[in-house]
C-alpha cells in the first residue's frame, strides 16, 4: 500500500467543456505514458542503474521491447527513429548491439530469476531483417532469457517485406502475434502517404499468414490519412471485416513535429495538417467500430475491436498499463524497471558506440512518484473505457472517488463519464475522443507542457 498519496478530495465545480478541437494542427495527441517524456532527463540515469540494483516487486511481470528501426521507406506521418539508409553491415552490427544490451542486463538483480512474459518486436520494420538475421537474432536471445513462458510474442510487419518462406519462418520463431500494418486498401492513399506497400502485397501475405495458423493476426488502420475520403473509409472496414482479422487497431492521425507532413507544413507556412479534421477522424472511428461490432466484434479499447475477446488478448498492452517492468531494447526505445522509466540513445551512432564500449545505452530517465505512477495506470487504463476502484484502492490505498472526484465530476458533466458502484466507465463518445480528456488528470505542472 502507498501512503504518500494525498487524498484530500477535489471538490471545486468544473468549468464548462473546452469545445472540440476541429482542425489538425502539429503536436502530440496520443498519451502512450506519464509524466510526458519532456519531463524526463539525462540527470536522472543514475537512477536506472538503482532500479536495477534491487530485486524485482513481488508479481510484476516483466517483458521486453525490441526496436527494429529499419525500413524500406519513411512513412510522411511516421514520428519513430526509422531508417532507410542502412546496409547489411550496419545492419548486422545493430543487432550485434542489441544483443550486447541484453547481456549486460542479464543476471542483474530486477531480473529476480524471471523469464518474460511477453515480448514485442517493434519499428521500424521488424520484417525488414532476414530470416537469417531474424533466427540469429531470436535464438541469441532466447539463451539470455528463454521465451518458454511468454503468453505472448508480438511480431510488427509491412505486408510488402513478407514473403512466404519469411512468414513461415516468423511462425517458426514462436510469434504469436503478427501484427500488420496495413493502414489503408487504396494504393493512392498508401502512396501518397509514403506507404512502401500496395494493397495486392495485403492480400498476398494476409492469406499466407491465415495458412500458416498464426494464433492471433492483427490488422492496423489509420483513420484520417492524406487525401482519404469518407468512401475510402467506409470501403477499408469492408475489406477489413471481409479478411475476419483476430483483431483490428485503429488510430486517429496525428502530425508530430518530427514528421515529413509537419515538415512540409514548416516550410510552406502552414499552421493546419493537410488530413482530416478531429471531428471527421472520430466520427469514422465510431462508424468503424459500429461496423465491426455488427459483424461480432467487441470494442476492447479506444483503438482495438477483437473477434473473440476470451481468446485474443493484448498481453503487451494491458500488462504494461497496470505497471509491468519493460526492458526495452534498441535505438530511442522506451522501458521501465522498478518503477524508473528510461529511453535509450536516440540516435543510431551514439548508440551502437556505447554499447561497443561495453556500456549501456541510457539517455534520459525518470522515476515517477508515488502520485504521478497511479496517475499514470489511470489514464492509461481509462483507454480501455473501463476502470476497477478497487484495484486502484488495493494497489495503491486510495479511493478514485476522492482522489479524483473534480475531474469525474468534470467528465461527467461533459457526458463521457460514469461511475457505478466498482466501476469507472467512458461512454462510447468519450472513448473516441480519450486522449484529449486524460489531461484532466494530469498534475498541474504537466497540463500544459510539452508531451514529448
Amino acid at each position: 500500500m502507498i501512503s504518500t498519496i494525498p487524498s484530500t478530495p477535489q471538490t471545486a465545480r468544473p468549468a464548462p467543456a473546452p469545445p472540440l478541437e476541429k482542425q489538425t494542427t502539429a503536436g502530440n495527441y496520443f498519451v502512450s505514458n506519464y509524466p510526458p517524456f519532456s519531463f524526463w532527463k539525462p540527470d536522472c540515469v543514475s537512477d536506472v542503474y538503482g532500479a536495477m540494483g534491487r530485486p524485482p516487486r513481488a508479481g510484476t511481470p516483466l517483458g521486453i521491447y525490441l526496436h527494429i528501426p529499419f525500413c524500406r521507406k519513411r512513412c510522411h506521418f511516421c514520428y519513430f527513429k526509422v531508417y532507410t539508409d542502412k546496409d547489411s553491415a550496419a545492419i548486422r552490427g545493430y543487432l550485434e548491439a542489441v544483443l550486447n544490451e541484453l547481456a549486460l542486463y542479464a543476471g542483474k538483480p530486477f531480473l529476480g530469476g524471471r523469464k518474460p512474459n511477453f515480448i514485442y518486436f517493434g519499428g521500424g520494420t521488424p520484417s525488414y531483417l532476414s530470416v537469417d538475421q531474424l533466427t540469429h537474432l531470436t535464438s541469441r536471445m532466447k539463451a539470455v532469457l528463454p521465451w518458454d513462458e511468454a503468453e505472448e510474442v508480438t511480431f510488427e510487419c509491412e505486408p510488402g517485406t513478407l514473403t512466404d518462406h519469411k512468414l513461415k519462418a516468423i511462425r517458426e520463431l514462436g510469434i504469436t502475434r503478427l501484427s500488420l500494418g496495413v493502414e489503408n486498401f487504396d494504393d493512392h492513399i498508401l502512396e501518397i502517404n509514403g506507404r512502401a506497400h500496395q494493397s495486392k502485397e495485403i492480400a498476398r501475405a494476409y492469406a499466407c499468414a491465415r495458412e500458416l495458423d498464426f494464433p492471433q493476426i492483427n490488422i492496423d488502420l489509420i483513420a484520417g490519412m492524406v487525401e482519404e475520403t469518407e468512401a475510402n473509409w467506409r470501403e477499408c472496414i469492408r475489406k477489413t471485416i471481409e479478411l475476419q482479422p483476430d483483431s483490428v487497431t485503429i488510430y486517429q492521425m496525428e502530425v508530430p513535429f518530427n514528421t515529413t507532413i509537419y515538415q512540409r507544413m514548416k516550410a510552406e507556412g502552414r499552421l493546419v495538417a493537410p488530413v482530416a479534421d478531429w471531428e471527421t477522424k472520430r466520427q469514422w472511428v465510431a462508424d468503424a467500430f459500429a461496423a465491426l461490432e455488427k459483424a461480432g466484434y467487441t470494442v476492447g479499447s479506444a483503438y482495438t475491436a477483437v473477434k473473440n475477446p476470451p481468446r485474443t488478448k493484448f498481453v503487451y498492452r494491458d500488462r504494461l498499463w497496470a505497471g509491468a517492468d519493460l526492458l526495452s531494447l534498441g535505438v530511442a526505445s522506451f522501458g521501465h524497471l522498478n518503477g524508473t522509466h528510461y529511453q535509450n540513445h536516440h540516435d543510431f551512432e551514439p548508440y551502437v558506440a556505447r554499447l561497443q564500449a561495453g556500456e549501456l545505452p541510457i539517455y534520459r530517465a525518470l522515476t515517477p512518484t508515488a502520485e504521478e505512477r497511479l496517475i499514470r495506470e489511470l489514464v492509461l487504463q481509462l483507454k480501455l473505457g473501463r476502470v476497477s476502484r478497487a484495484y486502484f484502492r488495493q494497489k495503491f490505498g486510495i479511493d478514485l472517488g476522492q482522489r479524483f472526484a473534480a475531474p469525474f465530476r468534470t467528465l461527467e458533466d461533459w457526458g463521457f463519464l460514469a461511475v457505478n458502484g466498482d466501476a469507472v466507465t467512458l461512454n462510447r463518445e468519450g472513448l473516441l475522443q480519450v486522449d484529449r480528456l486524460l489531461h484532466e488528470f494530469f498534475l498541474p505542472q504537466h497540463k500544459n507542457a510539452r508531451y514529448a
